[in-house]
């Protein structure tokens, strides 16, 4: 698994657009991906997700959406406003009282922040009413963009999934509990699988070795290698 996601460490062009909308220095950046997406800090109180026009992978009036249904039931960001102009899209969210799993404050405590992942994920799973959900993220909705076959899928055990369930989108209080969940753009109906296998691995690249079981005891299950295995093979491809 790579992941380029990071905290900028070197300073980053404001878009014209987000400078226009709320000042260029009122946005602080806090967040950039591999696809290019920004994540702004604003007054203090708001973050605003820009995404380059030439990325489509980048769907933030979809994430709009999914964070809007998913806020019914469990805590997400609280959608303020979401647009788009030539150079790009942005979501404006308030802010959730709260730290990133991967905060140097988390880092240095890896075993209560996984186990708040498992936690966290469990109670997502638990809580989202499947039949209820509108948006998919099953095998054969992402095997469209897939580069090649990873044979017939594990028997599904459907929740509706995270859709990137990797340790820096869990939240934590201060306490270690679970303060909520971000980055909701693929959330749909899947196989718990699919989250919680990139979930646990994602721990080797932010925290170091030994922490996947953690995840597993936090959310209460045996880690099945079969699913594991698949699942982290088609978020490879996809």
């Amino acid at each position: 698994m790579s992941e380029t996601s990071q905290v900028p460490t070197k300073p980053v062009a404001v878009p014209r657009g987000i400078a226009a909308l709320v000042g260029a220095n009122s946005a602080l950046p806090v967040w950039r991906n591999e696809l290019g997406g920004l994540t702004f800090r604003i007054d203090g109180q708001r973050y605003l997700k820009w995404a380059p026009a030439d990325e489509p992978e980048l769907d933030l009036a979809g994430e709009a959406k999914r964070m809007t249904w998913a806020r019914q039931w469990v805590r997400v960001p609280h959608v303020l406003e979401q647009g788009a102009d030539e150079e790009g899209a942005w979501l404006i969210t308030e802010a959730i009282e709260g730290r990133s799993a991967v905060d140097p404050r988390w880092v240095a405590e890896p075993e209560t922040a996984c186990l708040a992942i498992g936690q966290g994920l469990r109670m997502l799973h638990d809580t989202l009413p499947v039949t209820e959900c509108p948006f998919d993220w099953s095998v054969e909705h992402r095997k469209v963009r897939a580069r090649e076959e990873i044979g017939p899928p594990p028997p599904v055990d459907a929740v509706v999934c995270h859709g990137d369930a990797c340790a820096p989108n869990t939240l934590l209080a201060e306490d270690g509990a679970v303060a909520g969940h971000v980055d909701l753009d693929a959330l749909g109906v899947a196989d718990r699988w699919a989250d919680l296998a990139v979930a646990a691995w994602s721990t080797e690249w932010n925290y170091g070795p030994g922490y996947e079981q953690t995840v597993y005891r936090g959310y209460g299950i045996e880690p099945n290698p079969e699913r594991i295995a698949y699942y982290r093979r088609l978020w490879d491809i996809t």
